[in-house]
């Protein structure tokens, strides 16, 4: 699984770093970063999707495809 954040659309709910704080880390406002580039463990993926699912503004997406691809796909 890869994932892909959008940090113009973050408003700072804070749910990924929450939910999953090897991925996610906050900045001083509470503006999520991706930690790393996005791909994801097998073993993480329970508590990425959760993060993914408790974003209210749905700030990350599941990447499809190649690791370069740049399109969200789900």
């Amino acid at each position: 699984m890869r994932i892909r954040l959008d940090r113009t659309i973050c408003d700072g709910f804070g749910k990924c770093a929450e939910h999953a704080p090897g991925y996610f880390s906050l900045d001083d406002w509470g503006y999520a970063s991706l930690t790393g580039k996005g791909d994801v463990a097998p073993e993480e993926e329970a508590a990425v999707t959760r993060a993914i699912l408790d974003c209210p503004v749905h700030a990350v997406t599941i990447l499809d495809g190649a690791p370069w691809a740049d399109e969200p796909a789900r």
